[in-house]
């Protein structure tokens, strides 16, 4: 997995929902209960990539393949889990998002 980390100087993660991680570009956002204008994560199913932005503090994953996205959203999911939060992925009502998540077998993650 390829890993480019960054920084947005006065920013915030609504830069990324309406713009850069939009869903009509293939971006799922990923939910959690810890979620805040400062934090976000997003993930492209297509693409095979994971992105998240944490007070200005960037990090992309590029995956090589389903198999290590699979287990990179997993790895989150149980993070998440194991701090007590909340951790679903919104595919935003968009089929053919649902049905890719669905074939990489994280359709129970879905909300």
């Amino acid at each position: 997995m390829k890993t480019t980390r960054g920084f947005e100087h006065d920013s915030d993660r609504y830069k990324y929902d309406f713009n850069a991680c939009h869903f009509k570009k293939g971006w799922a956002q990923i939910d959690t209960s810890q979620d805040a204008w400062y934090f976000g994560t997003w993930c492209n199913p297509f693409e095979l990539i994971i992105f998240s932005y944490i007070e200005g503090d960037t990090c992309l994953e590029e995956c090589e393949n389903e198999a290590e996205f699979i287990e990179a959203i997993r790895i989150y999911q149980q993070w998440n889990y194991d701090q007590g939060h909340k951790f679903h992925i919104d595919p935003m009502c968009v089929q053919r998002m649902i049905d890719k998540f669905t074939e990489l077998g994280l359709d129970d993650l879905l909300h």
